[in-house]
Formats: structure tokens, sequence, C-alpha cells
């Protein structure tokens, strides 16, 4: 869809990287135009998916089922392989509900994923899901379930997951506190070799700047869905890739993407020296 924004530089990316893969693109821009590549395509959602898990904890934090300082203990039982700190962890290991939050969305922790997604249930995670206007996104079931064979973790489509960055932004997506801290909880996230790749440093960076995302990744599949929000406004990017060469080619492309949006929208810049 081609909005009132410029988007030269997306277009002309978006089309070199395809020919090397496949990247599915959705950009909102400061205004609320939206350009988009792919974006109702479905992909493997990797860790994406722990962006409305998060949004279904809150939305229970908000019902007062369930509060930040509740305690959650590690066990044998519950270990599930994959990213994080808390297969390491010894059994016995007490941490809170907003630990496990943040190790989810932070560092992307699968066994905290998946305490997360047994207090939530996968049925209501997907009625949420369905509710933020995710109409072609859903979890299939839990990390234990996909590393035991499970034929799929879930669908993702980068208008879906853009759609789901923006509600939370917007403070629709649960209680205008809660979003709040969602969108901070995103703002921890430690790898900024994809949408941040190309920010301005020094880091940290300008307070004039602020970024924020959740990563997904596992064979053959790289995937980041965020925010940028510069002196200039908001950007919201989801991409989604496959059948790249390996991950730090994929991640090249989505920074590059998103240097493309940010200079084609403003937001933040200079990022390009010729």
């Amino acid at each position: 869809m081609r909005s009132a924004n410029p988007w030269n530089r997306v277009e002309e990316i978006v089309a070199e990287v395809n020919q090397s893969g496949t990247a599915g693109v959705s950009l909102i821009g400061p205004d609320g135009a939206t350009w988009q590549h792919l974006g109702d395509r479905i992909f493997n959602p990797a860790s994406t998916l722990k962006i409305p898990v998060m949004v279904e904890i809150y939305r229970k934090i908000d019902a007062g089922e369930l509060h930040l300082d509740d305690p959650w203990t590690l066990t044998d039982a519950v270990r599930v392989a994959g990213s994080g700190v808390l297969n390491q962890m010894r059994s016995g290991a007490t941490i809170t509900l907003y630990d496990l939050l943040y190790l989810m969305i932070s560092i992307s922790d699968n066994l905290a994923t998946d305490a997360l997604i047994d207090m939530a249930g996968v049925e209501a995670i997907n009625r949420t899901t369905a509710d933020l206007g995710m109409k072609n996104s859903r979890l299939a079931g839990t990390l234990r379930d996909a590393f035991a064979g499970a034929p799929e973790l879930g669908r993702a489509t980068p208008n879906d997951y853009a759609g789901a960055i923006r509600a939370i932004l917007d403070g629709k997506a649960a209680s205008e506190e809660s979003c709040k801290a969602m969108t901070a909880l995103l703002e921890t996230q430690q790898n900024r070799r994809r949408i941040a790749r190309y920010l301005p440093a020094p880091v940290p960076l300008s307070e004039a700047i602020r970024w924020g995302s959740k990563t997904g990744t596992t064979r053959g599949v790289c995937n980041e869905a965020g925010f940028i929000i510069g002196s200039n406004g908001r950007l919201i990017l989801a991409v989604y890739t496959e059948h790249y060469a390996d991950t730090h080619v994929a991640e090249q492309v989505i920074g590059e993407i998103a240097r493309a949006a940010m200079a084609d929208t403003g937001v933040a810049g200079p990022l390009y020296t010729s």
C-alpha cells in the first residue's frame, strides 16, 4: 500500500534484499501512514510470539488475577531448550513475575516464556491476539511442545505484529499503566543488531531517541517487531525474514530496512554519509 510518505529508500532496499531471501515488512510512519511488503504473508513468529504473551499477562494483572511481585520457583519439570539464563540456574531458585517478563522480553528466555504461557493459557493468549486485531497470527502451544516436535510453533504476519506494537504504544492493548510498562519492557531489548543497527552512536543514545522491540530467531528465520521514537515522531516496524544465508545476513537485512525507513520518515538521522 502506497502512503503519503515518500518510502523511496524502503522500496529500493526491500526489492534488493528480497533477491537473496524473503523479507516481509510492515511499517507505520509518524503520521500513521503505512507501507508493507508481504504484510499479510504467514511467517514463523519465532520469539516475537512473546509479545502477545506479555499482553495477556498484563491484562491478567489489570484484572487482579496476577501481580508483578508474585513469586515463581524453578523446578526441573519446567526446563526447556533454547535461549535464556534460567536453564543454567539451580532448581529451587525463586524469582518474581516481573523477573519472568523481563527475561522473556529482554533476552528472550524460553523457560520464562513457558512459565508465562502456563500462567496465561494458550487459549487466552489467542483470544487476546484476536482482540488486538491480529487476524492471521496465533500461538500453537508452549515452547516445550515445539522442542518436543510439535509441527507448528505459531503463525505471524508483519501487519499483525506492527498493529500489536501500535496498540501497546497507543495504550490500547491493556490499561494505560500496563501499556507504559510493556513499552518500558520492550525498551530493555539487548540485541542492537537489527532495527537499532544504524541508530546514531554513541551508546547510550541521545535522550531524543528511544527504541524497543522483540526479536525472534530460529533455524532459517530472523524477525523483529518494535518501534523507534525520535524528535520527528514515531516509527513502528515489523520485519520477518526467511531463507537468508545465515542470521548475520538476516540481521543486516533488518537493519538496512530500518535505516531506510528512518531516513524516509525523518524519525532519526543522519543515517547516511553520502
